[in-house]
């Protein structure tokens, strides 16, 4: 797993839903819990392509949006 390019995803992620004033638990769903959002958020997990999916869903938003950090 590559920590640093996780770091940049999990603060994206974070900065997205933030901006959007949503909370874990209002993107925490369809498969996806408020737990695995925080540790996406925290960096201590890795995410599959189908749950970042599920994510930018649940937040309105493409998953390349995710990726805009580079």
């Amino acid at each position: 797993m590559d920590k640093d390019f996780i770091n940049k995803l999990a603060k994206s992620v974070k900065e997205k839903r933030e901006l959007k004033k949503l909370t874990q638990d209002d993107v925490g769903v369809n498969g996806i819990s408020r737990s695995m959002v925080s540790l996406l958020e925290l960096s201590k997990t890795d995410i599959t392509v189908s749950k970042l999916k599920i994510l930018a869903d649940n937040m309105e938003v493409k998953v390349k949006d995710f990726f805009d950090f580079e």
